[in-house]
Parts: structure tokens; C-alpha cells; sequence
């Protein structure tokens, strides 16, 4: 826009020859040429109307037949237009226009910057966005495994009493086999001193049969004992073992979810200065840009008034040469 006025206030400019304004390219084509030698007035054209008359009458129902009659050609005289005189823009009016375009100019830089920081704003609302995100899977996650470790834990406790239920009721078997085997010697032993008292013959040998029964059923019973004891320590360390793999599993799932987040923390830092980057160099090549546009605007507007110097100087050359012409053509004086 800026170069268009200036070309449009050149255009205006003296020409070398006469003071009449420059005409555009466009009009000087269509412009006659003007004639060589003594000028001649113009004469008023003459323009002929032709005046008509039309008569309508009607032929049939629903159509109309038309007569045009020409009348004789009568002169009228057309009034001219008087010319409107151009003027001349002046160093002021050139000046005005280069501040409005400079205010234009600073208008649409106030525009563009305005633009970039909204982007910015943009941007900054879209990692704010991503970080509570980012937060929110955090504390999601973090909430996930702590009830799958209390889950697990509640597990792992109802496990171990069930199993000391198990073994409570077994040692309260064993327990009991035991009582009912003491009481059952207890009856053996009071049957055999009532049989004493009645078979004192078959006593010695009823109390061999019945102290190697007993023997053996004492027997029987250390090894029940031993084996229950074997089992119970089994199941202890059964217990422990499992203990210590829900420990070691559940360090090892800590471990994972620890590397997890150090790696979305990483990747989400890359994201960040990626996006950082980006937006400095938009900025550079903005402001590259803006310089380049204002060395080429400040040299063409230099080129523009070395222009117009030039041709302000070309016509002050024109008028005194013609008024030195005038002068010297001018007749002399009478004394």
C-alpha cells in the first residue's frame, strides 16, 4: 500500500517538458497525440438528435401493432464540461501518507505480535493441560497399587489364618485322639486289675498282651506326634517362603512402576523443550522477517524522494528556462 502511494505521487509530478500533470501508463496510451506545430481551438462538436414518434393502436384482441415515426434531425447544443483541475500533491501530503502507512505498518506488526501471543498462550495452556494430566495419572496410578498391595495383603493374612484354623483343628484332633486313647487305657487298666482280682492265673500273661499293646499303641502315638510335628514345620516354612515371594513381587512391581514414571517424566521433558525450541525459532523467524521487511521499506522510500527531488528539481529547471524564454521573446519597451 505504502508503494502504491508513492507511485501514485510520482505519477503527479511535472513532466520535462510543461507543467501538466504525469499521466498513468493506462491513460497515456489511450491520450491522443497532441499536434505539432501552431495549437488550434477546438470547435464545439456538433451533435444531431433524432426525435420519433410512436403510435400505439390496438389490431386484434390482445395484441397491439406499433408505428414509429421519424421526426426531422433538430441540433441541440450539448453544455461541455469544464475540466476539474488536478492537483499537485506536495512534500507535506507525501510526507502525511508515509505516516499513515508507518501507522498501518505498526498496526499489523501490533496485530501479528498480538497473534503470537496468543499461540504462546495457547501453547502454555496446552502443557499446563498435560502436566495435570500427567499429575492425575500419577496419583491414579499410585492409588491403583496401593489397594492391589492391601488387596493382596488381605489375601495373604486371610491365607495364613485359614491355614492355622486348619492346624488348630488338627492339633485339637490329635489332642483329642490322645485324651480318648488315655481314657481308653485308663478303662484297659481298670479292666485288667478287675480281671486280676478275678484271674490271677492268666494275669501275668494278659498283662504281657497288654503292655506290648500298649507299647505299641504309645508307638503308634510318638509317631503320630512326630509326623504332625514334621507336617506343622512343612506348613511353617511353607508360609514363610510365600511370604517372602508377595515381598519380593511386590518390591519388583515398585520397581517397574518407579522406571514407568521416570520414563513418562523424560519423555514429557522432551515434549517440553521440543515445544520450546519450536516456538523460539517461529520467533526468530518472525523477526528476521520484520527486519528484512523494514530495510527493503526504508530503501524503497529513499529511492522514492531521491525521485522526487530529482524531478522537483527537473521542473524548476523547466520554469526557468520558460521564463527565461518569455523574457527574451517579450517586444522592448517605448522610451
Amino acid at each position: 500500500m505504502l508503494i502504491g502511494l508513492v507511485r501514485d505521487s510520482v505519477m503527479q509530478c511535472f513532466c520535462h517538458s510543461c507543467r501538466a500533470p504525469v499521466l498513468p501508463a493506462a491513460h497515456r496510451r489511450s491520450a491522443p497525440k497532441k499536434p505539432v506545430g501552431k495549437p488550434r481551438t477546438k470547435q464545439p462538436k456538433k451533435v444531431k438528435f433524432i426525435t420519433t414518434e410512436i403510435r400505439c393502436q390496438e389490431m386484434s384482441k390482445g395484441g397491439l401493432a406499433y408505428e414509429v415515426i421519424l421526426a426531422e434531425p433538430v441540433g441541440v447544443p450539448v453544455p461541455r464540461r469544464a475540466d476539474s483541475p488536478e492537483k499537485t500533491p506536495s512534500v507535506e501530503e507525501i510526507q502525511e501518507k508515509l505516516k499513515a502507512a508507518e501507522e498501518r505498518r505498526r498496526s499489523l506488526e501490533a496485530s501479528k505480535m498480538a497473534a503470537i501471543a496468543q499461540k504462546m498462550a495457547k501453547i502454555e495452556e496446552a502443557s499446563r493441560i498435560r502436566s495435570e494430566q500427567t499429575n492425575n495419572f500419577i496419583v491414579a496410578t499410585k492409588e491403583a497399587l496401593d489397594a492391589k498391595m492391601e488387596t493382596h495383603e488381605e489375601k495373604r493374612e486371610a491365607y495364613i489364618n485359614e491355614l492355622r484354623s486348619r492346624l488348630k483343628d488338627h492339633l485339637e484332633g490329635v489332642e483329642k485322639t490322645r485324651l480318648t486313647l488315655e481314657q481308653q487305657t485308663a478303662e484297659v487298666y481298670k479292666a485288667i486289675e478287675d480281671k486280676m482280682t478275678t484271674a490271677a492265673d492268666k494275669r501275668d500273661e494278659n498283662l504281657k498282651k497288654m503292655i506290648e499293646r500298649l507299647r505299641e499303641h504309645e508307638e503308634q502315638v510318638r509317631k503320630v506326634r512326630a509326623g504332625n510335628q514334621e507336617k506343622f514345620q512343612q506348613l511353617e516354612s511353607a508360609i514363610q517362603e510365600k511370604l517372602q515371594q508377595a515381598a519380593d513381587r511386590r518390591l519388583l512391581i515398585e520397581a517397574e512402576q518407579r522406571e514407568k514414571l521416570r520414563n513418562h517424566n523424560i519423555k514429557l521433558a522432551e515434549v517440553r523443550s521440543a515445544a520450546t525450541a519450536k516456538v523460539e525459532e517461529i520467533t526468530k523467524d518472525i523477526e528476521n522477517k520484520l527486519t528484512t521487511a523494514e530495510l527493503n521499506r526504508e530503501k524503497e522510500i529513499q529511492k522514492k524522494l531521491d525521485f522526487v527531488k530529482k524531478e522537483e528539481r527537473r521542473a524548476e529547471l523547466v520554469r526557468q528556462n520558460k521564463s527565461a524564454r518569455t523574457e527574451t521573446a517579450a517586444p522592448p519597451s517605448s522610451g
